[in-house]
């Protein structure tokens, strides 16, 4: 039997229902604080386009360049293109994501591979151990 989500006490349905000040009130200290200071136009509109999305029902990717924009209750069960600084990663919101930052679930850097040495390299570094 799988538990029901719950965030601070609350179910998803009661999450989902309540409004921006009212979830303030229930989110960690830096989400409050940006809450509580003001979200600027840009997250005005985002807020407005997943709303219009959200009440479509259609499954549409969201493309943001907003990667510290708090992932609210209203934005559980959609797809945003979170920008990475060359593309855009599809991420779709579960519940267990409220109260993060859309920016924590998409790489800004790539993982480093490192090849052999190359033209040029010293007499030392040339040397390879195979394995």
């Amino acid at each position: 039997m799988q538990e029901e989500f719950q965030y601070r006490g609350h179910s998803l349905e009661e999450l989902e229902d309540m409004s921006i000040d009212e979830f303030k009130k229930i989110a960690d200290a830096r989400a409050r604080r940006k809450i509580e200071r003001g979200l600027n136009e840009e997250e005005e509109k985002l807020i407005e386009k997943a709303m219009e999305v959200k009440g479509t029902g259609e499954d549409i990717v969201i493309k943001t360049h907003l990667r510290d924009m708090i992932i609210l209750p209203k934005f559980v069960g959609l797809k945003f293109g979170i920008h990475d600084g060359s593309s855009f990663e599809v991420v779709k919101v579960e519940p267990e994501m409220i109260g993060h930052y859309l920016g924590e679930f998409t790489l800004t850097r790539k993982k480093v591979e490192h090849g052999g040495p190359g033209i040029g390299a010293t007499r030392s570094s040339k040397y390879v151990p195979l394995k």
